[in-house]
């Protein structure tokens, strides 16, 4: 079997139309219907409450504290990728700051992730580009370590592989396997029509949980028979 490139240029890339159907849902919608699955620590939050992002994940692995893979990885993403960058969580140095982002926005990604510390935080404020983080830091990164380029990673304690659909807003960031991204999508639509009846019954007065005391009898809470 041979060995895949430390830098592997083409990847399958979850659609375009799948992308623009996630990006109307909440990371949270997304989450609680791929079951709880891949979402990411919340130490991965964005940089202002008001961002979000999603797109196919473009993957970088780097050795914690250097940057050397982020700068080929931006020069070879696509318009309307996710850097989606393994730090190891490291917080010691940053990995990214105004002039990679800047970079990044000018290049046509959608958005940029960063299990690692980045750096000058007003100023991205005001980049207007969603940037997401495990936190900030001013010391400045290496450029020597070599790393690796759309393989398999785990950012955030969540598993994310080349093209995978990345979705990040407030809440924090949810990954989705690319093939099966379009079947979360009819869910997400039911989950928030679901939802949108509960309101509207709330608004209504009727704030019962109707599965509320069997879950409390399966749990011992209630003995049979007993209500709240």
């Amino acid at each position: 079997m041979s060995q895949l490139p430390d830098i592997v240029r083409d990847i399958e890339r979850v659609s375009p139309e799948v992308v623009a159907k996630a990006a109307t849902f909440q990371a949270a919608i997304l989450a609680d219907v791929a079951g709880r699955r891949g979402t990411m620590s919340a130490r991965v939050a964005p940089v202002h409450h008001s961002m979000a992002v999603a797109g196919p994940a473009f993957t970088v692995e780097v050795r914690p504290g250097d940057n050397l893979m982020i700068h080929a990885a931006i020069a070879l993403a696509q318009p309307g990728d996710v850097l989606v960058i393994d730090g190891k969580g490291d917080q010691t140095a940053a990995l990214m700051g105004t002039l990679m982002l800047s970079a990044c926005k000018k290049r046509g990604l959608a958005g940029v992730i960063v299990d690692g510390a980045i750096r000058d935080k007003l100023e991205l404020l005001e980049l207007d580009f969603p940037v997401f983080s495990a936190g900030f830091n001013p010391a400045g990164p290496t450029k020597f370590v070599p790393g690796r380029i759309n393989h398999p990673i785990s950012a955030g304690g969540a598993s994310v592989n080349p093209g995978d659909l990345v979705v990040g807003d407030a809440d924090g960031v949810v990954v989705i396997e690319r093939e099966k991204a379009p079947a979360m999508l009819a869910l997400a639509d039911k989950k928030v029509a679901d939802e949108a009846a509960r309101l509207d019954a709330i608004s209504r007065g009727d704030t019962a949980s109707k599965w509320l005391p069997a879950a409390l009898r399966a749990a011992g809470v209630l003995k049979e028979g007993e209500e709240l």
